[in-house]
């Protein structure tokens, strides 16, 4: 046989053993997919009742109760792992009043866990409900809190300035040993502070911190009159201040002297 012609067959036949192996390798892979497709169907079919019967709150919540967080869970449809809607659980959980957060995780095969993050109360927003540290406002009960919290008043939507305004004053007045107890805002947002010793800071509209620190400027001259305390102390002016004294009786004189 001619070289060239030899060549060719030779050629041929890998070819075509190439084209036999690739072939092979397809069907093979195509049967291994159906296989496994078969497979998952058939579990899916097995475990489609698979329920949940446990579950796990992560988080440690101090206000809430943990039989609240699994009260407000079993209201969901927790018939069928697979079919469990996670996003419905989350919002009856946050849906409880100390809830900032809940974040829910399924766990094969039959465990959910819920990670529950509440609010950090900081002020009492106008009597009946609480500010978080973000001066965010929610509805809860005031009497599980240990401390005494700061009395904050305004207008709906002025929580997170309120907020803001009051860390602001009572820091500048704590370096001075003064203590912010309350403020309040006016639908004019005309601000007002009320100290722990009972004095009352009428601020204005306007240049708010400066009109504070001129008080924190004066007040030690304030309390060198031993026959009266300082009532109110009026700051809306634009240099200068009001003060309204009230009398002290004679007990309280007898305290002052000794203090």
């Amino acid at each position: 046989m001619h070289p060239f012609l030899e060549k060719a067959q030779q050629l041929k036949q890998q070819l075509n053993w190439s084209l036999i192996l690739g072939v092979s390798f397809f069907l093979i892979v195509v049967f291994s997919l159906v296989q496994i497709t078969s497979g998952v169907r058939q579990w899916l079919v097995e475990n489609k009742d698979a329920q949940i019967k446990h579950l796990a709150v992560l988080g440690k919540p101090h206000y809430t109760d943990e039989k609240a967080i699994i009260g407000a869970i079993k209201k969901a449809d927790l018939s069928s792992f697979f079919d469990l809607d996670v996003k419905n659980i989350q919002s009856l959980v946050q849906d409880l009043p100390w809830v900032a957060t809940a974040s829910v995780r399924k766990q094969w095969p039959d465990t959910l866990q819920v990670y529950v993050v509440e609010h950090q109360a900081v002020a009492v927003w106008n009597s009946d409900l609480l500010l978080n540290q973000s001066g965010e406002v929610f509805q809860a009960s005031s009497a599980k809190l240990s401390d005494q919290l700061p009395q904050l008043y305004g207008p709906e939507g002025s929580e997170f300035e309120a907020w803001v305004a009051f860390k602001q004053f009572d820091d500048m007045l704590k370096v001075n040993n003064l203590k912010l107890t309350s403020l309040a805002l006016s639908e004019r947002f005309s601000w007002q502070l009320w100290l722990d010793n009972g004095i009352r800071l009428k601020l204005g509209r306007k240049e708010k911190a400066k009109r504070v620190q001129r008080f924190i400027d004066v007040y030690p001259r304030m309390e060198k009159r031993a026959d009266a305390q300082v009532d109110v102390v009026d700051l809306r002016y634009d240099t200068g201040l009001a003060v309204s004294w009230k009398l002290l009786e004679e007990a309280q004189l007898q305290n002052k002297s000794k203090a």
